[in-house]
């Protein structure tokens, strides 16, 4: 599930010639390319949807992209959409969909300017793709290889929260059974922690905050490698202040999931941030005052291992992640 290896990510992307108008060319560990426009930098990224809960398929569709040109220090401002599926699929699942993506866009004040939709031969379920892109100044960008040594970890969110609330969404009686029925209606509220658009905007602007990457796929393994591989640098974090929802506890337990997979597990709307020390008090009072969530986890360092500490003991942290995402969220214990 999910993206190709780094390897094989840089086999592929090889073929693709270099232009001097374009600032950040496709790379592992960037989810947002940027090219020269008006003596700006235009942010452009594209995100599948698939596998989503339905109700939530339009907005979710919309705010992968947009989150991913957040983090790179730009405001979202349009987007082009593409809406694939079976041909037995209804218009009216279509129109259900395109109306949640045009309620996503509106609330982000972002515009849709083209897209394209049809039924294929092939496909099973309904594949959406956003292509969003904004604007930012050039000293304003921000991107996944600017993590400085000394550079706190900043996390926010509990991590694997998406797999909890789609869990929920999609498995209704037996994330009753899970988490209780009361719980169960709590988390199907929350899907709106599935952004970043927010948190990424306010940090964009503080001076100190020097890289910023979400841990979708791959979840906290995945992300924090790529901006240590990125950035050229190391770091050390603490198992023990890693926020982890205790929803995800219980799944692990029945779904015999191992630490390695609850680092890995996916956890979209949760930002990685390196945030200098001067910029630390700032960046947590920021998030406070707009009730986001958040801690540090550690710091980057200067040497280049990856070390996890659990228990006062040191560990290499994993190198690859193993996220449960899709065998959780096909609900076969």
């Amino acid at each position: 599930m999910g993206k190709l290896s780094t390897e094989n990510l840089k086999t592929l992307l090889s073929c693709i010639k270099k232009d001097p108008r374009v600032i950040i060319q496709p790379l592992p560990g960037f989810d947002s390319g940027v090219h020269l426009i008006d003596n700006k930098y235009l942010v452009v990224s594209t995100d599948p949807c698939i596998g989503v809960p339905e109700k939530w398929f339009g907005w979710l569709l919309i705010h992968y992209a947009a989150s991913d040109v957040a983090l790179f220090g730009a405001k979202p401002e349009y987007c082009a959409i593409n809406l694939l599926s079976s041909p037995s699929t209804k218009p009216e699942t279509f129109h259900r969909i395109m109306n949640q993506a045009c309620k996503a866009a509106e609330e982000l004040k972002m515009t849709i300017v083209t897209g394209h939709t049809g039924t294929y031969e092939g496909l099973s379920t309904t594949v959406g793709v956003c292509t969003a892109y904004g604007t930012v100044n050039k000293e304003k960008l921000i991107t996944p290889s600017g993590a400085k040594p000394g550079d706190y970890l900043l996390c926010t969110k509990p991590i694997g929260l998406e797999v909890a609330v789609n869990f929920a969404l999609m498995h209704q009686a037996l994330a009753e059974r899970f988490f209780g029925v009361q719980r169960t209606k709590e988390l199907a509220e929350l899907i709106s922690q599935q952004s970043c658009v927010k948190e990424a905007l306010l940090l964009a602007e503080i001076e100190g905050v020097h890289a910023m990457h979400d841990a979708t796929e791959g979840g906290l393994t995945a992300a924090l490698n790529e901006i240590a591989e990125a950035s050229q640098v190391g770091f050390k974090i603490e198992w023990e202040k890693i926020q982890i929802s205790k929803e995800v506890h219980m799944l692990r337990v029945w779904f015999k999931l191992s630490e390695e997979q609850i680092l890995s597990i996916s956890s979209t709307g949760t930002l990685l941030a390196a945030v200098s020390p001067k910029a630390k008090d700032k960046v947590l009072e920021t998030l406070r005052q707009n009730n986001v969530d958040a801690g540090f986890l550690g710091v980057f360092t200067k040497n280049k291992r990856r070390i996890l500490v659990k228990n006062g003991k040191e560990a290499q942290f994993p190198k690859r992640a193993d996220d449960p995402y899709e065998r959780i969220l096909s609900g076969k214990l």
